[in-house]
């Protein structure tokens, strides 16, 4: 009779060989041409934020240190009630969850995450600033918003923040003259706060006009700190390139993965490590029941090309380069496109008014690709099975990252 220690050990033995051979002969399981498009989307190959010759103390830490203070301050607003900091909230990826962000009133479209605003040459989703901190001025006079004007903040700043402005900027201007300085006065829709404006002397609208630029360049140098950090994509993409890529995704997010790099040609707008191309496309979004339709960055060009703060104004502090505003597109094909958002931020609801409650709801909408209730969309119906879109949802979940910045700036000082 053999020896039965004797037999299962040769039967361990083949069938050890055999699993050896069989891995062998498997097919890797990313091409070389999909690895390199895969690591292009990798955090690690952020970098820093881009300099803004247009603002002077954009990398100043004093200025940031004021910005953060400010950015958290709700006196900075007419009703002494509403900070930047109310919309773009530190828990929750600096943004809400309303489809519409709601101030002092409700605004016109979703509050989108300022995380790696710094990275991208236009603001808001449909680009009509060209700059972080003239971004950050808009908000401040915005009846729906901070709903204030400029010289009653200019007035804030230079009384509550007069030793921290003035170490930035030098001595603050002596605005406590009520004949030369009402006391609310801005070039407004509001018709008091805009006669008021209309009387005052040109140099003293300068006066008020700089200081609130300075309020606007703080808060962009605070705001340039928040950056995303590596989330479980990235953890994966690491994983390939150390040949372990079985460890940290699962088979339906690989899929998944392979999908939004492939058949779903998401990457034809998501891409880079923001997952963003930051430009603007028309994907057939409907509006809701009643609404006008949203005719987007056709509007926001125009706005940007006559914003007095834009980057060939005066008070731009770099009014050489500025090729993105010199050269911005125009045209009819610019009626409906929209801001690509990054997907580094993926809380609901979706799209640029919270169209979409779900993610789900937002992979239907372009497997379908719907015609554009104004203008052309750009998508085309991607022919997902209901298999495939489950297996796209997975993966865009594994997008998600923290924020990367000092926990000290993610909190009011």
């Amino acid at each position: 009779m053999p020896d039965l220690k004797y037999v299962f050990s040769m039967v361990l033995i083949v069938a050890l060989i055999s699993l050896f051979f069989v891995q062998l002969k498997q097919p890797p399981l990313w091409k070389d041409a999909e690895i390199e498009t895969i690591q292009s989307l990798a955090i690690n190959n952020l970098g820093a934020p881009p300099t803004d010759p247009t603002n002077a103390v954009a990398d100043d830490s004093r200025a940031a240190k004021l910005g953060h203070q400010l950015f958290f301050d709700e006196g900075l607003s007419i009703t002494g009630t509403i900070a930047c900091a109310n919309c773009h909230q530190p828990d929750n990826q600096f943004r809400d969850s309303l489809a519409r962000g709601i101030a002092i009133g409700k605004t016109e479209r979703r509050t989108p995450s300022i995380i790696g605003g710094a990275y991208s040459p236009w603001q808001y989703w449909d680009g009509r600033k060209d700059s972080q901190w003239s971004q950050g001025l808009a908000p401040l006079e915005h009846p729906m918003e901070h709903g204030g004007n400029r010289l009653f903040y200019a007035r804030y700043v230079t009384s509550d923040y007069k030793d921290e402005y003035g170490a930035i900027f030098g001595p603050a201007p002596d605005l406590s003259d009520r004949e030369r300085f009402p006391e609310h006065a801005a070039p407004v829709e509001r018709s008091d706060w805009n006669n008021a404006w209309m009387a005052m002397a040109i140099e003293d609208k300068e006066l008020v006009n700089r200081v609130f630029v300075n309020i606007g360049k703080s808060i962009a140098a605070y705001e340039r700190l928040l950056v995303p950090g590596p989330g479980r994509f990235d953890q994966y993409v690491s994983s390939i390139l150390a040949d372990d890529q079985q460890t940290i995704f699962d088979h339906n997010e690989i899929a998944g993965l392979r999908l939004f790099i492939g058949k779903a040609n998401c990457t034809h707008c998501h891409n880079g490590p923001l997952l963003t191309n930051n430009e603007f496309h028309n994907t057939g979004v409907e509006n809701f029941p009643g609404e006008i339709p949203d005719k987007g960055r056709v509007l926001g060009v125009r706005d940007v090309d006559a914003d007095p703060f834009n980057c060939l104004s005066q008070y731009s502090d770099e009014r050489h380069s500025c090729a993105e505003l010199r050269f911005a597109r125009t045209g009819s094909e610019l009626i409906g496109p929209v801001r690509t958002p990054s997907l580094r931020s993926l809380h609901p609801p979706f799209m640029h008014k919270g169209q979409h409650s779900t993610l789900r709801d937002v992979i239907e909408h372009y497997n379908e690709a719907p015609l554009a209730m104004i203008g052309h969309n750009e998508a085309k119906p991607l022919n997902l099975t209901q298999l495939e879109m489950s297996q796209l949802e997975k993966f865009l979940l594994t997008l998600a990252a923290p924020v990367a910045t000092e926990a000290k700036w993610l909190a009011a000082p």
